[in-house]
């Protein structure tokens, strides 16, 4: 019978990285199918046996992530201290700029100017939807007219696209490790976390660092929970404070999420989130029957209200009818 560990592995090649990265899918189906390798992931702690991470602290090390499982396989248990001591510091982070074309519809329709707080907010490149330009369904560019950012969109049903961008005149965001955009080692470590083959995310990405480092947002090292209400308070006077989030309440225990939640209601300001199907149950109640397919979707949600199911990198937008 496999270990969890291997099991977890082999979901990760068939079910994420098949169709997305060839070296990846090839790469976690090795170590799915090798003892001495599973060995050594499984000393960590549960919460850092990710295949992404293992695969992004290899490549951060400049170790070898193409097609030859063997050569992986070598140089990561030669250098098992280093590629382990890097699993625990550093966590997986992708902060993926193309989800501001989802949270955009939703941002646009709130009173404005507005005040943005990013829990799980990595470097804080969600911060920024007012700073790139906007591709819907393939049609003219809308946004800013000379940002280096151009995000992608396919739509589904009868999304509320904006007519103009939100004005933000705050920037704030909370993360247990915040990253430096003026700061190489953390810069290399973001584009790590970008699958190998996925070259036009790299170059968005580095684009989107431009420009974070032009206007760095006020990132504070912390626990989301008790930490989110001091940054909603402290929101200038006059702009509406909006908390969101993006694939980030996965990574804690049902009980932080639980706990998050009831602050989130509480502080009653407009709360979006993004994430995957269990994350927020309250969300989840209020879903219609959805295809066993849209798994890999997140549900975009305001104040726990459903709106639309998202692609993981804000690639697809489908709205829901109104119930």
């Amino acid at each position: 019978m496999a270990s969890e560990t291997s099991a977890r592995y082999l979901r990760f090649a068939a079910t994420e990285a098949r169709g997305h990265s060839p070296s990846y899918e090839r790469l976690a189906g090795g170590v799915a199918d090798d003892p001495g390798l599973l060995s050594l992931v499984d000393q960590l702690p549960g919460e850092r046996r990710q295949p992404n991470l293992l695969l992004a602290a290899v490549r951060f090390l400049n170790g070898p992530v193409g097609d030859d499982y063997a050569a992986f396989r070598a140089w990561t248990v030669t250098h098992w201290t280093r590629v382990r001591n890097t699993m625990l510091e550093r966590r997986t982070q992708t902060n993926e700029p193309g989800r501001c074309a989802v949270l955009l519809p939703v941002l646009a329709r709130l009173p404005q100017p507005l005040a943005l707080i990013e829990v799980g907010a990595s470097a804080g490149l969600c911060l920024y939807p007012d700073r790139y330009a906007y591709r819907y369904d393939g049609g003219a560019v809308f946004g800013e007219a000379d940002s280096p950012v151009v995000l992608d969109c396919v739509t589904t049903g009868p999304v509320p696209l904006p007519e103009r961008l939100p004005e933000v005149v705050w920037r704030a965001g909370v993360d247990l490790n915040p990253l430096d955009v003026s700061e190489p080692q953390d810069v290399h470590w973001l584009e790590c976390l970008v699958w190998p083959e996925q070259h036009e995310r790299l170059a968005r990405l580095r684009n989107a660092v431009g420009v974070a480092r032009t206007e760095p947002p006020t990132l504070v090292r912390g626990d989301l929970d008790a930490t989110i209400r001091d940054l909603v308070a402290a929101a200038p006077a006059g702009a509406t404070p909006v908390v969101l989030h993006s694939a980030v309440l996965a990574y804690l225990p049902p009980e932080k999420r639980a706990s998050f939640a009831a602050t989130m209601r509480d502080l009653a300001c407009p709360w979006i989130s993004n994430e995957a199907p269990g994350v927020l149950p309250a969300v989840d109640r209020r879903l219609p029957p959805l295809p066993e397919a849209d798994g890999l979707l997140f549900t975009l949600a305001l104040n726990e209200r459903p709106l639309a199911r998202t692609g993981p990198h804000g690639q697809s937008l489908e709205w829901l009818p109104t119930p």
